[in-house]
């Protein structure tokens, strides 16, 4: 047997090399945001977490200097229900909801999603930093500690990473302080709890039923695209002055729409531009530029006719219906258009841009 013939006996003997799939480009995007989450886990997760929690020992706190300080001096007074006197010894919930009409436990429900809507609120103030900041330095820092060379070696193309950074700040970021809220709101309802069981009531009559906990929770969750949307210039406007800045993102990012305001405002003084149109300028330019991580899309939505006044009108203000009629406005997807294409900006900035 000459060797020709041993080689070739030895390779059908080989098993046949298998053909090496291609990376799906959504496997590429899902990666690309574990990324951001593992090396951002801390102002993502972490921080609205402990705001929440801080502000759940801030409640407890105030309740044990309320029985503890406030309630001993209070002392045995009258109040008056429903037409009725009668004497509490400090604070007694049996003897108070027993007094209440239905129109006071229909507005006493409304006043409790009220307040299920600001121990909500915490998270969210802290992640409205966490995402400015991120956005600032989301193409500026790897340029600064010369990552970028890395990341660009891979077969990764800089749309993608552009986006996944967006998706970062404007969906991920947000689900997860809305997580956040949610629990928050809950161990806010179990601490009050506490506090009517120790006065004599019912939490199941005095929190849970007049109030609707689940309700919020859903619309807290249901307010994540929309806020997405409206935020997408502040975004936007952030990382294209990340992607351009050499140095100071922030003070570039901060600086240029004061400036163009004050000179437009010193126009305006000159009487070149009216008044009207400095205004609309500084609502929807340089705001919008800079604070649109607040929910600003509030005031568009369309309510139609509220029947009654009070906390208990909140639903009828607050819903599924009002808060997704901000999509038939035009300014959310004019700032949207704007944002996503200062975004696309941004791509390219990140393609040559290494200050090399």
């Amino acid at each position: 047997m000459n060797a020709t013939n041993l080689n070739a006996e030895l390779n059908d003997d080989r098993p046949a090399p298998r053909a090496v799939a291609a990376v799906h480009p959504t496997h590429t995007f899902r990666l690309l945001l574990r990324r951001e989450f593992w090396e951002h886990r801390g102002g993502f997760l972490w921080a609205p977490a402990i705001a929440g929690a801080i502000s759940l020992l801030l409640l407890f706190l105030a309740i044990v200097f309320f029985e503890t300080v406030v309630l001993p001096k209070l002392g045995q007074h009258a109040m008056e229900m429903g037409g009725d006197h009668f004497m509490v010894n400090g604070v007694n919930l049996s003897a108070l909801i027993g007094k209440m009409s239905a129109e006071d436990l229909r507005q006493m429900g409304g006043a409790i999603d009220l307040s299920l809507y600001g121990a909500a609120l915490w998270p969210y103030v802290v992640v409205a930093f966490v995402v400015f900041f991120y956005c600032l330095g989301s193409l500026y820092d790897e340029r600064k500690d010369r990552s970028v060379l890395f990341w660009k070696s891979l077969p990764v193309s800089d749309g993608q990473t552009v986006l996944s950074k967006a998706v970062s700040a404007t969906l991920v970021a947000p689900l997860l302080a809305t997580a956040a809220a949610i629990v928050t709101m809950f161990g806010y309802l179990l601490v009050m709890s506490g506090f009517v069981l120790l006065h004599g009531g019912n939490p199941i009559e005095v929190l849970w039923g007049p109030g609707s906990p689940l309700t919020v929770a859903f619309h807290l969750i249901a307010t994540v695209p929309i806020q997405a949307l409206w935020m997408l210039p502040t975004v936007g406007w952030l990382m294209l002055c990340s992607a351009w800045a050499r140095s100071m993102p922030f003070l570039w990012a901060l600086l240029i729409p004061v400036i163009a305001t004050l000179l437009l405002g010193w126009i305006t003084l000159m009487g070149i531009v009216d008044t009207d149109s400095f205004v609309w300028v500084l609502q929807n330019i340089s705001a919008r530029a800079l604070f649109s991580g607040a929910p600003g899309w509030i005031q568009t939505i369309q309510v139609g006719t509220v029947h009654g006044d009070g906390p208990a009108a909140l639903h009828e203000v607050l819903n599924l219906a009002t808060m997704y009629s901000v999509l038939g406005s035009a300014k959310l997807w004019i700032g949207a258009l704007a944002g996503a294409a200062m975004i696309y900006g941004a791509v390219r900035l990140r393609r040559w841009r290494d200050d090399g």
